[in-house]
């Protein structure tokens, strides 16, 4: 990487939406103590939009639609990627390093799809590329997992990160609301899209649980090896079963290493004991939790969404690549990749919670037993009430000791088939059970 010397360290930032505009705005009021802090002047020399419009604040001329002519300017040392998604973000941010200029991006869609091969060419071509805002927002949790923890053992990390849905399942047990309430007021206050589907079904936290497994075992995790299953279909029944069991259902991006090596990730609505960390985190904060072989426990939380917390771990990647800009370094790489294998889904390993409505008559519990002991599925609890709709059926709860994901969905098939089962059957993960 080229020394500047005394010039200034020149940004260009691609897109100008919530966090890009507060990005401009800090660069821009922040100057002084930004330049205090890199050495250097940090000079904000173009901002790559799809449509020119007035910005408060920001010097009109900065403005341009040419993305890809920005990229390519020879005077620009430093990109900032914030438009999101995989096309066009993935031939700028290649553009950008291999022509020698550092990256930070908070793209987790890129990252979690493309990531390796973007690290390879910065690699190749002696830059950096960061992305602390890519998971979890203000919560500084890429760097401990990619420099501060890199010669530990990680054993697990699990998280909440994702602030919508944290924020729905949060008003549904605190206030007795249905999902489709909590939405509303989440839509409302803003924390939720018009089209919610990413956050509420799991797929924005699929893609940053595929980042944080990457880092945290050295390995190859795209977007489609993560399961996932959303919120939307978590009701108030499962609310108050949980509270019964002193749990609240939190959505958990959970990264693990399978007993045969293989790696397990997933995105599950998840009963959490009230005694575990992640349960206290309520609103539309974020927390990542993670265990490994010597450092023990640790848990990071904070605001994981916004213009501000957002715009403050970019700012810190880019101060963090200036400083190396003007050194004429590049900060640490990723890890060399193994490949473990990822756990086929049937064969990951939880504890779980079943919800059913069924015959109530003589034989349909043992029946229910006979078929869970026929899948090697141990019965810890069992809870059985009258359905308010008739008195012919009740409404069963069971909890069991840990098994395979996969004998428990074919045990609930086979109940449902029999006819035993009437419908509203619910399968929940249960944390630390």
């Amino acid at each position: 990487m080229m020394n500047l010397g005394d010039s200034p360290v020149r940004v260009a930032l691609l897109g100008c939406g919530v966090v890009g505009s507060q990005v401009a705005r800090l660069l821009l009021e922040q100057a002084d103590d930004l330049q205090a802090r890199v050495g250097r002047p940090l000079e904000l020399a173009g901002i790559g939009v799809r449509t020119v419009r007035e910005r408060p604040g920001i010097d009109p001329s900065l403005f341009t639609t040419d993305l890809a002519g920005l990229v390519d300017r020879d005077d620009i040392d430093l990109v900032i990627e914030l438009i999101g998604g995989i096309h066009p973000a993935q031939e700028l941010v290649l553009a950008a390093v291999q022509g020698g200029k550092s990256v930070v991006t908070a793209n987790k869609a890129l990252l979690a799809e493309h990531g390796p091969e973007i690290y390879h060419a910065a690699r190749l071509a002696d830059v950096d590329v960061y992305y602390e805002a890519a998971v979890a927002g203000a919560i500084p949790i890429i760097r401990p997992l990619r420099e501060s923890l890199v010669g530990d053992a990680v054993t697990a990390v699990k998280g909440i990160v994702n602030g919508t849905t944290n924020y729905i399942l949060d008003q549904m047990h605190t206030h007795g609301v249905s999902f489709d309430a909590a939405l509303a007021d989440a839509q409302q206050l803003g924390y939720a899209e018009a089209d919610p589907t990413a956050d509420v079904e799991g797929h924005d936290a699929a893609a940053k649980a595929a980042i944080l497994a990457s880092l945290a075992f050295h390995t190859r995790v795209r977007l489609s090896d993560v399961s996932c299953e959303g919120i939307s279909s978590v009701t108030s029944e499962d609310v108050a079963a949980a509270e019964s069991m002193r749990c609240v259902i939190k959505l958990l991006a959970q990264c693990s290493v399978s007993p045969d090596g293989t790696l397990a990730v997933g995105v599950h609505p998840t009963m959490v004991p009230l005694e575990h960390p992640l349960a206290g985190i309520h609103g539309a904060y974020n927390a990542v939790f993670v265990e490994s072989v010597n450092a023990g426990r640790l848990m990071f939380m904070g605001p994981g969404a916004g213009g501000s917390p957002t715009a403050s771990a970019v700012l810190g990647d880019v101060v963090t690549a200036a400083r190396n800009r003007v050194r004429g370094v590049a900060g640490p790489g990723e890890s060399a990749y193994t490949s473990p294998g990822i756990t086929d889904p049937a064969r990951v390993v939880s504890a779980y919670y079943i919800a059913m409505v069924v015959r109530d008559e003589p034989g349909v519990l043992s029946r229910v037993a006979e078929v869970m002991a026929r899948r090697d599925i141990s019965i810890a609890t069992v809870r059985q009430e009258q359905t308010r709709d008739d008195d012919a059926s009740a409404r069963l709860g069971i909890t069991t000791h840990r098994a395979f994901d996969g004998d428990v969905r074919a045990a609930v098939a086979e109940l449902t088939a029999g006819g035993d089962v009437l419908g509203n059957v619910r399968v929940l993960r249960v944390e630390g059970a």
